[in-house]
């Protein structure tokens, strides 16, 4: 659901977000070439919980934008669908905690 017709919340910072994502896909190239060159567990170990650590940062950036613009906009115009965008969002949080 998109409460906003025009955009997703994050859209004034999607160049950024490309931008940590594109830093995330080079440090899962050098994952895979650390496995490929038989790295020590230990320092494998170590860079993918760098990894996690970024993506974790991108959706916790997409969850707060989430609430001051999606759900502050259904808030504002479309209060009847407030509680699904909240609804949507505590299920999001809900994911990321399990992750």
């Amino acid at each position: 659901m998109n409460a906003n017709p025009d955009g997703r919340g994050y859209a004034p910072d999607k160049a950024a977000y490309i931008k940590r994502l594109r830093r995330i896909e080079g440090q899962v190239r050098g994952l895979q070439r650390m496995i490929d060159e038989d790295t020590y567990c230990i320092d494998v170990l170590t860079q993918i919980s760098a990894v996690t650590k970024a993506l974790q940062g991108v959706a916790v950036g997409l969850v707060e934008q989430h609430v001051k613009h999606c759900v502050v906009n259904a808030a504002t115009n479309d209060p009847n669908h407030l509680d699904d965008m909240v609804g949507e969002a505590t299920k999001a949080i809900a994911r990321l905690l399990r992750s």
